[in-house]
């Protein structure tokens, strides 16, 4: 699929008037006569068919003045191109995710892929497993790609992020561990926003049902989540509770953990935020629909209810609405086995 063929392909409308068609061509040609054979040869290939009640140019080589984009036509040619990547790349490369994208998406995509054929025919999958930078920099000679420049996502579009033994960079995880159950086959692990909680709550570990007290540190727990196996390599069923601000931010926090490592929300703690007043403030912060519904099918009714009331008048419970001997009472005495 040349250059040309790739442009049309990603334009978003199903049809196209002749001055947008030049717009979108424009890189590609220096002269009209260019630009009106391409686009007559495109017509004879049925690529772009004219819309007649539309009529056609009076200029010489005459185009239509709108035309109608044949995607099926784009996609052949597309789909003709995948078909012989596949047979070149390395067979563990998958391109199934490629035939329901947007070609323009492959275009930019083909560049690393093909550094990625050249490394696995070279030296197969790599058996240790090394830090995100140093496998990007060998993949791609680039030790940014796979972090920030979008390299994780194709190696799992193409199915090959688990094989190729990356280890994640990200700040360590802070926890405290109670070794009261260090060696128990079913264990809980407590996830605390804000440092005040964990501070309250650190006294009273070894007298609670967690094995470890882990500090999130607002958002950085939705990354840092990655590092605990490799932290606390203690082989169990592993639960994890939470326990952040009950606001819009709060609740955000807990939904992009929530996708990370399912995290439910400690129940306990929450009632009895909620059995307090709310304060005011934080209106200013965005609500994100998808993550309040998730968080408030965990709760009743009429707790729920009183969630979204509160969020929705600006208002919020922060976790220090709970003095210290109110979280340590709640963390001892709490039922955590359900």
């Amino acid at each position: 699929m040349d250059d040309v063929t790739k442009r049309i392909a990603t334009f978003a409308k199903k049809t196209i008037t002749l001055d947008e068609l030049q717009q979108l061509l424009n890189p590609f040609f220096s002269s009209y006569t260019d630009f009106a054979e391409t686009v007559r040869e495109f017509e004879r290939h049925q690529v772009l068919v004219m819309i007649r009640a539309s009529g056609r140019t009076i200029r010489i080589p005459a185009l239509a003045n709108r035309y109608r984009i044949n995607k099926s036509a784009l996609s052949g040619d597309y789909h003709k191109e995948l078909q012989h990547y596949r047979s070149k790349l390395h067979q563990a490369i998958s391109l199934d995710s490629y035939y329901r994208s947007d070609p323009e998406l492959w275009a930019r995509d083909l560049p690393d892929l093909i550094k990625v054929d050249h490394y696995l025919k070279n030296h197969g999958f790599p058996q240790e497993a090394v830090p995100a930078p140093e496998r990007s920099f060998e993949l791609v000679a680039d030790e940014k790609w796979i972090d920030e420049k979008g390299g994780r996502e194709l190696l799992e579009k193409i199915g090959l992020y688990a094989r190729f033994n990356i280890l994640p960079v990200s700040d360590p995880l802070m926890l405290a561990i109670n070794p009261r159950f260090i060696h128990e086959s079913e264990q809980t692990h407590l996830i605390v926003e804000n440092k005040t909680t964990y501070q309250g709550l650190l006294p009273v570990l070894k007298q609670t049902r967690f094995a470890t007290l882990i500090y999130g540190c607002g958002k950085a727990v939705i990354k840092s989540i990655e590092q605990f196996s490799m932290q606390y390599p203690v082989r169990a069923a592993h639960r994890f509770l939470y326990f952040g601000d009950l606001d819009r931010e709060g609740l955000s926090i807990w939904y992009s953990l929530n996708q990370k490592q399912a995290a439910e929300p400690a129940l306990p703690f929450y009632e009895a935020c909620l059995k307090k007043e709310a304060a005011a403030g934080k209106a200013y912060q965005q609500a994100r629909s998808t993550a309040i519904d998730a968080f408030l099918t965990h709760f009743p009714a009429p707790e729920a209810q009183q969630i979204q009331s509160a969020l929705q008048n600006g208002n919020y419970y922060p976790q220090e609405i709970l003095k210290t001997k109110e979280l340590q009472q709640i963390g001892r005495e709490a039922d955590w086995k359900n």
